[in-house]
């Protein structure tokens, strides 16, 4: 594979987008991070402080990009703020660098596009009826992004946990996580990192992947692996679970894994049991 270096922007370089952005600087790429405040990423980053829905912040993006990723997250979960950060922000950074030659834009979009509750296995090629305003929105992101000029791809992440993101965790040792047999589905952040950096460098455009690993499973199944590797009781199964966006569904990565990615952490045991051993 002829090696090269890529010039790449990161919009909403955040968590998932911070671990992107250092793994393809140590493999050579010069990475602009942009976020409204960058004062906190990496010093091997070329900062950029703008306001993705404000076009004249956009103004003095670094020519000669090859690839652009935008992985903003909502500030707050309202259908306010999942407009505002995945559809108005979207246009806004499309149209700035419309014209530019960029190759190919990459968009961190979600399986909550996916209304699917009974069980049933979904794909790239599934229906998608959302019914939240999360999946809606996302949604309607990924219509912006079929129809600029620019060639795309929308990754579709299920739910992303990793270093730092022990919600769950928690809640197993303060005894409130669920017992649901509702099916669940995850995605470790390494794995989006990972999995964008490999389709940058092997220059692969998927119109749309979904992110996922290799085991979809009921979250009774996670909370009890947690409490045995915590040491902790199961928590009481009778207890309410609370309300859930994820649906129940086993989704699919056979895509992701036609295409030659190698999981870094291929089942909730590998990623929970990293993030455990990490924990002081």
């Amino acid at each position: 594979m002829r090696e090269m270096r890529h010039r790449v922007l990161i919009a909403g370089c955040g968590y998932v987008g911070t671990a992107l952005g250092e793994r393809l600087v140590a493999g050579g790429h010069h990475v602009w991070g942009l976020r409204r405040d960058p004062s906190e990423l990496p010093a091997t980053f070329n900062k950029v402080a703008a306001d993705l829905a404000q076009r004249s912040d956009l103004d003095a993006l670094p020519g000669g990009l090859d690839y652009v990723v935008y992985c903003a997250s909502a500030g707050d979960a309202s259908d306010a703020a999942y407009r505002r950060a995945y559809v108005q922000g979207l246009e806004t950074l499309l149209d700035a660098i419309q014209g530019r030659g960029v190759r190919r834009t990459f968009f961190t979009s979600s399986t909550a596009v996916y209304a699917q509750s009974g069980g049933e296995c979904v794909d790239e090629a599934s229906e998608t009826r959302p019914v939240h305003f999360s999946g809606l929105r996302t949604l309607e992101a990924e219509g912006v992004l079929r129809s600029s000029a620019s060639p795309s791809t929308v990754l579709r992440c299920a739910g992303i946990y990793g270093p730092g993101r022990t919600r769950l965790i928690d809640a197993v040792r303060q005894g409130t996580a669920s017992m649901s047999s509702r099916i669940t589905n995850r995605i470790h952040r390494d794995d989006i990192a990972g999995t964008i950096a490999f389709l940058i460098e092997r220059d692969l455009g998927p119109e749309v992947l979904l992110l996922c690993d290799d085991e979809p499973a009921p979250q009774r199944d996670v909370t009890s692996f947690l409490a045995a590797q915590l040491g902790v009781p199961v928590p009481d199964p009778t207890q309410a679970e609370a309300a859930a966006r994820g649906g129940d569904k086993r989704c699919s990565n056979a895509r992701l894994r036609a295409i030659g990615y190698r999981l870094l952490y291929p089942s909730y045991r590998d990623g929970y049991a990293a993030m455990l051993r990490a924990l002081p």
